[in-house]
Protein backbone atom coordinates (compact mmCIF):
# COMPACT_ATOMS: atom_id res chain seq x y z
CA UNK A 1 0.00 0.00 0.00
CA UNK A 2 1.54 3.30 -1.12
CA UNK A 3 0.86 6.16 1.26
CA UNK A 4 0.98 8.79 -1.47
CA UNK A 5 -1.65 6.96 -3.53
CA UNK A 6 -3.95 6.53 -0.55
CA UNK A 7 -6.54 8.77 1.11
CA UNK A 8 -6.47 9.72 4.77
CA UNK A 9 -9.41 7.41 5.37
CA UNK A 10 -7.52 4.49 3.85
CA UNK A 11 -4.54 5.21 6.08
CA UNK A 12 -6.84 5.44 9.10
CA UNK A 13 -8.22 2.01 8.19
CA UNK A 14 -4.71 0.59 7.73
CA UNK A 15 -3.85 1.70 11.27
CA UNK A 16 -6.55 -0.63 12.63
CA UNK A 17 -4.55 -3.62 11.37
CA UNK A 18 -0.94 -2.45 11.49
CA UNK A 19 1.20 0.25 13.11
CA UNK A 20 4.28 -0.39 10.94
CA UNK A 21 5.57 1.57 7.94
CA UNK A 22 8.63 1.35 5.69
CA UNK A 23 10.36 4.52 4.49
CA UNK A 24 12.59 4.03 1.42
CA UNK A 25 15.52 6.40 1.86
CA UNK A 26 18.52 7.08 -0.32
CA UNK A 27 20.35 9.77 -2.22
CA UNK A 28 20.43 11.52 -5.58
CA UNK A 29 24.07 11.33 -6.63
CA UNK A 30 26.42 10.32 -9.39
CA UNK A 31 26.89 6.61 -9.99
CA UNK A 32 29.67 6.53 -12.54
CA UNK A 33 29.29 6.90 -16.32
CA UNK A 34 26.33 4.49 -16.60
CA UNK A 35 24.61 4.57 -13.21
CA UNK A 36 21.45 6.64 -12.86
CA UNK A 37 21.63 9.59 -10.49
CA UNK A 38 18.61 8.25 -8.60
CA UNK A 39 20.11 4.78 -8.07
CA UNK A 40 20.40 5.00 -4.28
CA UNK A 41 16.79 6.04 -3.71
CA UNK A 42 15.38 3.99 -6.57
CA UNK A 43 16.77 0.67 -5.29
CA UNK A 44 14.96 0.69 -1.91
CA UNK A 45 11.81 2.03 -3.56
CA UNK A 46 11.86 -0.71 -6.20
CA UNK A 47 12.35 -3.39 -3.53
CA UNK A 48 9.65 -2.00 -1.23
CA UNK A 49 7.12 -1.79 -4.06
CA UNK A 50 7.93 -5.36 -5.10
CA UNK A 51 7.42 -6.50 -1.49
CA UNK A 52 4.00 -4.87 -1.19
CA UNK A 53 2.74 -7.00 -4.08
CA UNK A 54 2.83 -9.99 -1.73
CA UNK A 55 2.24 -8.46 1.71
CA UNK A 56 0.00 -5.93 3.42
CA UNK A 57 2.62 -3.29 4.12
CA UNK A 58 2.51 0.51 4.08
CA UNK A 59 5.19 2.37 2.14
CA UNK A 60 5.91 6.04 2.76
CA UNK A 61 6.99 8.42 0.00
CA UNK A 62 10.66 7.92 -0.78
CA UNK A 63 13.12 10.15 1.07
CA UNK A 64 15.22 10.74 -2.02
CA UNK A 65 17.83 13.32 -1.00
CA UNK A 66 20.49 12.26 1.46
CA UNK A 67 23.99 13.02 2.69
CA UNK A 68 26.14 13.00 -0.46
CA UNK A 69 28.46 15.98 -0.09
CA UNK A 70 31.44 13.94 -1.34
CA UNK A 71 29.72 13.51 -4.74
CA UNK A 72 29.06 17.21 -5.32
CA UNK A 73 31.99 17.37 -7.75
CA UNK A 74 29.76 15.59 -10.29
CA UNK A 75 26.85 17.36 -12.04
CA UNK A 76 23.38 16.30 -10.92
CA UNK A 77 24.25 15.35 -7.36
CA UNK A 78 22.03 16.94 -4.70
CA UNK A 79 23.05 16.74 -1.05
CA UNK A 80 21.79 17.78 2.36
CA UNK A 81 24.13 18.77 5.16
CA UNK A 82 24.18 16.10 7.88
CA UNK A 83 22.42 18.50 10.27
CA UNK A 84 19.66 19.21 7.72
CA UNK A 85 19.26 15.51 6.96
CA UNK A 86 18.98 14.64 10.66
CA UNK A 87 16.40 17.39 11.22
CA UNK A 88 14.31 16.25 8.23
CA UNK A 89 14.29 12.62 9.40
CA UNK A 90 13.15 13.87 12.79
CA UNK A 91 10.18 15.75 11.31
CA UNK A 92 9.18 12.82 9.07
CA UNK A 93 9.25 10.54 12.10
CA UNK A 94 7.32 12.92 14.36
CA UNK A 95 4.65 13.29 11.66
CA UNK A 96 4.21 9.53 11.25
CA UNK A 97 4.27 8.82 14.99
CA UNK A 98 1.67 11.52 15.53
CA UNK A 99 -0.75 9.51 13.38
CA UNK A 100 -0.25 6.38 15.46
CA UNK A 101 2.54 4.58 13.62
CA UNK A 102 4.77 2.85 16.15
CA UNK A 103 7.33 0.92 14.08
CA UNK A 104 9.19 2.83 11.38
CA UNK A 105 11.71 0.96 9.25
CA UNK A 106 14.00 3.05 7.08
CA UNK A 107 15.06 0.96 4.07
CA UNK A 108 18.31 2.61 3.04
CA UNK A 109 20.11 2.63 -0.29
CA UNK A 110 23.14 4.85 0.41
CA UNK A 111 26.03 3.96 2.69
CA UNK A 112 26.81 7.64 3.23
CA UNK A 113 23.44 8.04 4.97
CA UNK A 114 24.07 5.51 7.72
CA UNK A 115 25.85 7.69 10.28
CA UNK A 116 23.33 10.53 9.93
CA UNK A 117 20.29 8.23 10.10
CA UNK A 118 21.63 6.65 13.28
CA UNK A 119 22.31 10.12 14.69
CA UNK A 120 18.72 11.11 13.86
CA UNK A 121 17.46 8.06 15.73
CA UNK A 122 19.56 9.03 18.75
CA UNK A 123 18.14 12.57 18.70
CA UNK A 124 14.57 11.25 18.60
CA UNK A 125 15.12 8.77 21.40
CA UNK A 126 16.89 11.45 23.45
CA UNK A 127 13.76 13.64 23.36
CA UNK A 128 11.88 10.93 25.23
CA UNK A 129 14.76 10.05 27.55
CA UNK A 130 15.31 13.61 28.75
CA UNK A 131 11.56 14.04 29.21
CA UNK A 132 11.55 10.88 31.37
CA UNK A 133 8.81 9.24 29.30
CA UNK A 134 8.56 6.23 26.96
CA UNK A 135 9.19 7.10 23.33
CA UNK A 136 6.11 5.20 22.17
CA UNK A 137 7.79 4.21 18.90
CA UNK A 138 10.69 2.16 17.60
CA UNK A 139 12.98 2.95 14.67
CA UNK A 140 14.98 0.54 12.56
CA UNK A 141 17.63 1.08 9.90
CA UNK A 142 18.04 -1.61 7.27
CA UNK A 143 20.29 -1.33 4.23
CA UNK A 144 18.72 -3.19 1.30
CA UNK A 145 21.97 -5.06 0.58
CA UNK A 146 21.89 -6.43 4.15
CA UNK A 147 18.49 -8.08 3.76
CA UNK A 148 18.53 -11.87 4.15
CA UNK A 149 20.55 -13.56 1.42
CA UNK A 150 21.13 -10.47 -0.70
CA UNK A 151 24.81 -10.00 0.06
CA UNK A 152 25.50 -13.67 -0.60
CA UNK A 153 23.68 -13.56 -3.92
CA UNK A 154 25.51 -10.39 -5.00
CA UNK A 155 28.84 -12.03 -4.19
CA UNK A 156 27.89 -15.06 -6.27
CA UNK A 157 26.77 -12.86 -9.16
CA UNK A 158 29.79 -10.54 -8.99
CA UNK A 159 32.74 -12.36 -7.37
CA UNK A 160 35.12 -9.69 -8.72
CA UNK A 161 34.55 -6.06 -9.61
CA UNK A 162 31.67 -5.41 -7.24
CA UNK A 163 33.30 -2.56 -5.33
CA UNK A 164 31.48 -0.14 -3.02
CA UNK A 165 30.07 2.59 -5.27
CA UNK A 166 28.40 2.40 -8.70
CA UNK A 167 28.32 -1.32 -8.00
CA UNK A 168 26.97 -3.79 -10.56
CA UNK A 169 24.37 -5.01 -8.05
CA UNK A 170 22.69 -1.63 -7.55
CA UNK A 171 22.91 -0.80 -11.24
CA UNK A 172 21.42 -4.19 -12.09
CA UNK A 173 18.42 -3.42 -9.85
CA UNK A 174 17.71 -0.19 -11.74
CA UNK A 175 18.26 -1.94 -15.09
CA UNK A 176 15.58 -4.48 -14.16
CA UNK A 177 13.09 -1.80 -13.15
CA UNK A 178 13.93 0.69 -15.91
CA UNK A 179 15.21 -1.26 -18.94
CA UNK A 180 14.68 1.72 -21.24
CA UNK A 181 17.19 3.74 -19.20
CA UNK A 182 20.14 1.34 -19.51
CA UNK A 183 23.37 3.15 -20.42
CA UNK A 184 26.71 1.91 -21.76
CA UNK A 185 30.29 3.17 -21.58
CA UNK A 186 33.87 1.95 -21.82
CA UNK A 187 35.97 1.93 -18.66
CA UNK A 188 39.64 2.47 -17.94
CA UNK A 189 40.60 0.72 -15.77
CA UNK A 190 37.84 -1.87 -16.11
CA UNK A 191 37.69 -2.25 -12.34
CA UNK A 192 37.94 1.14 -10.64
CA UNK A 193 40.41 2.04 -7.92
CA UNK A 194 39.57 2.10 -4.21
CA UNK A 195 40.44 4.74 -1.62
CA UNK A 196 39.16 6.94 1.20
CA UNK A 197 36.05 9.14 1.05
CA UNK A 198 36.49 12.76 2.09
CA UNK A 199 35.24 16.01 0.54
CA UNK A 200 34.01 16.54 -3.01
CA UNK A 201 37.20 17.90 -4.60
CA UNK A 202 39.29 15.08 -3.17
CA UNK A 203 36.72 12.46 -4.27
CA UNK A 204 36.62 13.71 -7.87
CA UNK A 205 40.43 13.70 -8.03
CA UNK A 206 40.70 10.14 -6.67
CA UNK A 207 37.78 8.69 -8.66
CA UNK A 208 37.55 10.71 -11.90
CA UNK A 209 34.65 8.73 -13.39
CA UNK A 210 32.85 8.32 -10.06
CA UNK A 211 33.28 4.57 -9.53
CA UNK A 212 34.89 2.96 -6.47
CA UNK A 213 36.28 -0.54 -6.97
CA UNK A 214 33.48 -1.49 -9.35
CA UNK A 215 32.88 -2.76 -12.87
CA UNK A 216 29.30 -1.81 -13.79
CA UNK A 217 29.61 -3.73 -17.09
CA UNK A 218 28.85 -6.86 -15.05
CA UNK A 219 25.29 -5.68 -14.36
CA UNK A 220 22.28 -7.09 -16.19
CA UNK A 221 18.50 -6.79 -15.81
CA UNK A 222 18.28 -10.54 -15.15
CA UNK A 223 20.67 -10.32 -12.21
CA UNK A 224 18.81 -7.25 -10.98
CA UNK A 225 15.52 -9.13 -11.00
CA UNK A 226 17.02 -11.92 -8.91
CA UNK A 227 18.27 -9.37 -6.37
CA UNK A 228 14.94 -7.51 -6.22
CA UNK A 229 12.86 -10.63 -5.66
CA UNK A 230 15.17 -11.92 -2.93
CA UNK A 231 15.39 -8.53 -1.25
CA UNK A 232 11.61 -8.14 -1.32
CA UNK A 233 11.21 -11.48 0.47
CA UNK A 234 13.80 -10.37 3.02
CA UNK A 235 12.02 -7.08 3.59
CA UNK A 236 8.71 -8.82 4.26
CA UNK A 237 10.41 -11.01 6.87
CA UNK A 238 12.20 -8.03 8.42
CA UNK A 239 8.98 -6.03 8.71
CA UNK A 240 7.08 -8.97 10.18
CA UNK A 241 9.72 -9.52 12.86
CA UNK A 242 9.89 -5.79 13.62
CA UNK A 243 6.11 -5.58 13.92
CA UNK A 244 6.08 -8.49 16.41
CA UNK A 245 8.53 -6.80 18.76
CA UNK A 246 6.93 -6.12 22.10
CA UNK A 247 7.94 -3.26 24.36
CA UNK A 248 8.95 -4.42 27.87
CA UNK A 249 7.20 -1.42 29.46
Amino acid sequence: MLLHLSTWREIEQFLTRSRTIVVPIGSNEQHGPTGLLGTDWMCPQIIAEEAQKNADILIAPTFNIGMAQHHLGFPGTISLRPSTFIAAIGDWTRSLVGHGLEKILFLNGHGGNVASIEAAFSELYAEASFARRPAGFALKLCNWWDLEGVGKLAHEQFPTGHGVHATPSEIAVTQWAYPDAIKSASYSPQIANMGPIREAHDFRARFPDGRMGSDPDLASPEKGGELVRLAAQGLIKELAAFSREVSPS
